[in-house]
């Protein structure tokens, strides 16, 4: 079904969505774009990034960005300015699976600091320069992914489960400060979404992985996808959120409201 010009919901507002060219970058790109927003791809996955940008309409572009790097975050920002003059929403989507999820004594450091360059570095970046753009206008929407573990720990590595509660706090800060300017900071936290980035540390199928993280939700009748986290963004993208803002949008089915070490609500 077509979106009429009546619903588009950003209709005349630009959009920087950072690890946009797979998953859940990919599925708020496409659904943006779809809704009216000019959108900026940023990736470091160069080929998927220009193929997705030319696949949408004439205002979608790709930039190559790796987060972790302070340049590569002001360039992509700096390019938005240049080509539209504005910055609407900064989508920090951007980040990385830490898949070492040995014991504490055991544990990798080096990977630990990979982690937090990409999934809190990264953020920062994104938050600072969107709102180094979006101060002088007095408004603006941040959003960043976090995740369910940044809400519970034991679900995942010490690395990941560090970095999403960052991303939360980073985001209560961002709220906190910058609210004055008429900009407002969320983040969306998804349960698992078997993701081409979540698949490359699975030995499962993405059928097998959707089942089994389906049978440990206490939600049934639905499995979670790239798209339903996309309509989440959406949603704190658009004005219908309006007066949301320091807000963490937990997409999990009520995962996280269950102790499950208890195994009470398990099928």
């Amino acid at each position: 079904m077509s979106t009429s010009a009546t619903q588009r919901r950003l209709k005349g507002k630009v959009a920087i969505i950072t690890g946009g060219a797979h998953g859940i970058g990919e599925a708020s790109a496409r659904l943006f774009n779809k809704h009216g927003a000019k959108v900026i791809i940023a990736d470091i996955a160069d080929d998927a990034g220009h193929k997705l940008a030319e696949s949408l309409s004439q205002w979608a572009v790709y930039i190559h960005c790796d987060v972790s790097k302070e340049e590569d975050v002001r360039a992509a920002v700096d390019l938005a300015m240049e080509k539209h003059g504005q910055l609407d929403i900064m989508f920090n989507n951007a980040g990385m699976v830490d898949s070492h999820r040995s014991s504490v004594v055991e544990y990798n450091m080096e990977q630990f600091e990979r982690t937090m360059n990409v999934n809190v570095k990264g953020v920062m970046h994104g938050i600072k320069h969107a709102a180094r753009v979006m101060i002088p206008r007095r408004k603006g929407c941040i959003i960043s992914t976090a995740s369910i573990s940044g809400v519970v720990g034991g679900t995942t590595s010490y690395g990941y489960t560090a970095s999403k509660h960052a991303v939360i706090g980073l985001t209560k800060n961002g709220a906190a400060e910058l609210g004055k300017y008429g900009i407002r900071v969320n983040c969306v936290s998804p349960y698992l979404v078997a993701t081409g980035l979540i698949m490359n540390y699975s030995a499962k199928g993405k059928n097998e992985m959707e089942t089994w993280g389906s049978s440990l939700a206490n939600l049934k009748g639905t499995i979670l996808k790239a798209e339903d986290i996309a309509e989440a963004a959406l949603y704190l993208a658009s004005d219908e959120s309006k007066y949301v803002s320091g807000h963490n949008l937990v997409v999990d089915g009520g995962f996280t409201v269950v102790n499950h070490d208890w195994g009470l609500y398990r099928p």
